[in-house]
């Protein structure tokens, strides 16, 4: 082959990853805003009527608002909770929901799953919470 062919495929190849890296970033940056704006006017309001059922029925949680994500965590084990996060490490960034039971001596176990598959973060609604709270909520509070 020849130096100069292989020149040019080179550069060509470093050129298209550099416009990949460029789109990628546009697409986490607006991912993220949405995801900002997902949490202050969705997850935290359906979280926290969420907290108000369970501690109406004895079971104690308290729900933390950190800047990555808000957090429902047993007032019993600080190690018992569910959270949301922004995963960006797919193609197309998605909200997942993580779940950590503590099991005793046994460790910890996480679990974690988008919230709603193949839905943009800006297109994810009330609705998608509960259903995630609904499937999740119970593996947190009847442990075996």
């Amino acid at each position: 082959m020849d130096v100069s062919d292989l020149r040019k495929k080179i550069l060509r190849a470093l050129d298209d990853a550099r416009k990949d890296a460029t789109a990628r970033r546009a697409v986490v940056d607006q991912a993220s805003q949405a995801y900002a704006t997902f949490v202050e006017t969705r997850a935290i309001p359906v979280l926290k009527q969420a907290v108000q059922v369970l501690r109406g029925e004895g079971k104690p949680f308290t729900l933390n608002t950190p800047a990555d994500g808000p957090r429902l965590v047993s007032d019993v084990s600080a190690n018992t909770f569910l959270e949301l996060a922004l995963d960006i490490s797919q193609p197309t960034p998605q909200v997942i929901g993580r779940v950590s039971l503590a099991h005793g001596r046994q460790g910890r176990i996480v679990e974690e799953r988008p919230i709603a598959a193949g839905t943009a973060v800006a297109d994810l609604t009330e609705d998608d919470i509960a259903k995630f709270l609904v499937t999740e909520i119970p593996k947190l509070v009847l442990r075996p």
